[in-house]
């Protein structure tokens, strides 16, 4: 494993509170410099406004950055409803967009809201079910036919097409779904609470393994990671929990050692300030620690 030598990319994992200046938020993180927002998606959390409309305003008030959802909550959402609104956000915001997907969790808020409840076997299932109609939507072929256990087209007309490249990143963790990752989709998305640094070489390991039994280079997958902590201005507290210098170093290691290439911040405390000192003083630094790394 180690480095697949992928081009850096970072982003600001935005959470939807009702209550907070979510625009403003984006704004500042698309001045910034940075090249994602990601917004988790839970229909059911009653603080939470909704994630494809706040994906959309986020895209109308922005210039350059990219959004994504991080990730779609598949139960909730019909797969090929959900990729003609990816592809219609794309359209419509110039190709700043990607679609993030996760099986599911949180089932007994998922049936609370009308989602089918299912087991692991099922979840897996419904994922794999779900690319293929998704990309069958995002195609631009006409009377396009599917017959799966979860999800069926019949007779349905694909378009508009999203800008060319856009991308579609799997949250998932068990060994089956990351083979589904490496054998089908563009991009794996964890997140360090439960894919913490010594994880990761196996989780990669089996992405990788599928890849190449797909005929596919593993670095084709992109490794993005939603780093939980923060950024503080005194002594180390533990894995990103420390000053911007120790950050710069535990990402450059996630990135040259680890394999991963994009670095979603998702920070306890003042968002505005963990945002600032992110972008101004941890990005710049990784950057340059990560070619010095490539050079030598």
């Amino acid at each position: 494993m180690g480095d697949y030598g992928r081009p850096l990319e970072f982003g600001y994992f935005l959470v939807p509170e009702a209550g907070e200046p979510l625009l403003d938020r984006a704004r500042t993180a698309d001045r910034l410099g940075l090249d994602l927002i990601g917004v988790q998606d839970h229909p059911y959390q009653r603080r939470y406004v909704d994630t494809w409309t706040l994906l959309s305003m986020i895209a109308a008030v922005t210039e350059r950055v990219r959004v994504f959802p991080d990730v779609a909550n598949l139960p909730l959402r019909p797969p090929a409803v959900l990729a003609k609104a990816a592809a219609s956000l794309s359209v419509l915001s110039g190709g700043r967009a990607e679609l993030g997907l996760g099986a599911g969790g949180f089932w007994d808020a998922i049936e609370a809201y009308g989602g089918a409840r299912r087991g692991p076997g099922a979840a897996l299932g419904a994922l794999d079910e779900a690319i293929t109609v998704i990309r069958k939507i995002w195609s631009q072929e006409r009377n396009l036919r599917f017959e799966g256990e979860h999800y069926r087209l019949a007779g349905a007309n694909a378009g508009p097409a999203p800008a060319p490249g856009m991308e579609l990143w799997l949250g998932v963790r068990g060994p089956r779904a990351l083979a589904l990752t490496g054998a089908r989709a563009d991009g794996w998305l964890p997140s360090s609470p439960w894919a913490t640094p010594e994880l990761l070489p196996g989780l990669n390991a089996r992405i990788d393994d599928a890849a190449r039994a797909a005929g596919r280079e593993p670095r084709a997958v992109r490794r993005l990671y939603n780093v939980s902590g923060v950024i503080t201005g005194g002594p180390s507290e533990g894995f990103l929990r420390g000053p911007a210098g120790q950050w710069a170093e535990e990402l450059t290691d996630l990135a040259v050692g680890y394999g991963m290439d994009t670095f979603v911040l998702w920070p306890d405390g003042d968002q505005e300030t963990q945002l600032r000192r992110f972008a101004e003083e941890v990005v710049p630094d990784v950057r340059e620690r990560v070619a010095r790394e490539r050079e030598g």
